[in-house]
């Protein structure tokens, strides 16, 4: 299996930027990411309706219409739209205030906890790290 093959089987992304199309709603952005996985899904929309549920977002406007909280939950659920094993996110919560950070936090975990998934999450926040069951810290070498 090549390496793009493989990213796109098995690795979800989340981005800090969410990587969201704007002119698209909520939906039709996971729907996308399930067109371009190979993974054969019988009803695209009830799936991403399951997905949105899951990430606790109910809003299916276009992307640039949602908060920065909303549009993070949209790009998780994206990442999960095609059954990823492993889901990287850098930064997730980067661009979000504490309360929602704890918000995305609490889906990560469930995530981890109920669904089995490995979640790695590159992050400066000293909040999430209190959250995570292991960290690992980069420091320069002297």
């Amino acid at each position: 299996m090549n390496l793009d093959e493989y990213r796109s089987t098995y690795i979800g992304i989340v981005f800090q930027s969410y990587k969201l199309l704007p002119y698209l709603t909520a939906l039709e952005n996971i729907t996308l990411a399930m067109d371009i996985s190979k993974e054969k899904i019988t009803n695209k929309k009830d799936k991403s309706l399951q997905l949105m549920k899951k990430v606790e977002s109910y809003a299916n406007r276009k992307i640039l219409k949602l908060s920065g909280g909303e549009q993070q939950r949209i790009a998780i659920a994206r990442s999960l739209s095609y059954d990823a094993k492993m889901i990287v996110a850098d930064e997730p919560t980067g661009n979000l205030d504490r309360d929602t950070e704890n918000d995305i936090m609490k889906i990560f975990k469930n995530l981890a906890r109920n669904d089995n998934k490995c979640i790695i999450i590159i992050t400066h926040s000293e909040n999430v790290c209190k959250q995570v069951d292991t960290v690992y810290e980069l420091k320069k070498q002297k």
